[in-house]
């Protein structure tokens, strides 16, 4: 369960001196967040060579021969690296006007998670969510772990927006996490401080 001190619906952006390569300018939305750890969905990287429509034929959750009229539905969703765990499982990230009954996570201001292939379906026939993004994979982060890299200036934990979460301009998406947060990117250091 979720507490005062518990990251649930933030953004993490990743800080410049970022040694993970596979974070570095990440801005991930935390999915849940306890004393157990951390899950996570980075949100402004593109998965490699796929598109929504062609992963939707693929999975077999829409014939082929649907594939001109899913282009013009779900072209314009991205299919995200949501990060370096279970890279072959699929999340959806979606607006609240959607759920399937014991499927669908709510986490905060308006957006759900749902890991179920029916909510593929719904969004292949058009009766999905009003926005969504799929993700494949997961950033995940043992007991502690993420504290950690927060208290060595990882990552900069701040509000999240849903608008920037379903924002189709994924390289944008890092400075305008920081900016929303008052933070010009060419100001951040790399190393930590203490005032």
């Amino acid at each position: 369960m979720s507490g005062p001190n518990f990251l649930d619906g933030q953004f993490l952006v990743a800080m410049p001196g970022m040694a993970d390569e596979r974070f570095a300018r990440s801005v991930i939305y935390v999915c849940a967040h306890s004393a157990d750890g951390a899950m996570g969905i980075i949100v402004n990287k593109a998965a490699a060579d796929i598109s929504m429509p062609d992963l939707l034929v693929q999975l077999d959750v829409a014939p082929e021969a649907d594939a001109i009229r899913l282009r013009e539905r779900v072209g314009h969703m991205p299919v995200l690296m949501g990060g370096p765990v279970e890279g072959r499982r699929g999340f959806v990230l979606h607006s609240d006007d959607f759920h399937i009954q014991q499927s669908t996570l709510i986490i905060d201001d308006g957006i759900c998670l749902t890991a179920t292939v029916e909510i593929l379906r719904a969004i292949a026939s058009g009766d999905g969510p009003a926005s969504a993004v799929l993700a494949l994979g997961y950033a995940g982060w043992q007991a502690g772990q993420l504290e950690s890299e927060i208290m060595a200036n990882g990552w900069l934990n701040c509000p999240a927006d849903p608008a920037l979460i379903f924002n189709a301009d994924l390289d944008a998406k890092y400075d305008l996490a920081l900016r929303a947060n008052g933070i010009d990117p060419a100001m951040l250091s790399m190393t930590a401080g203490r005032a």
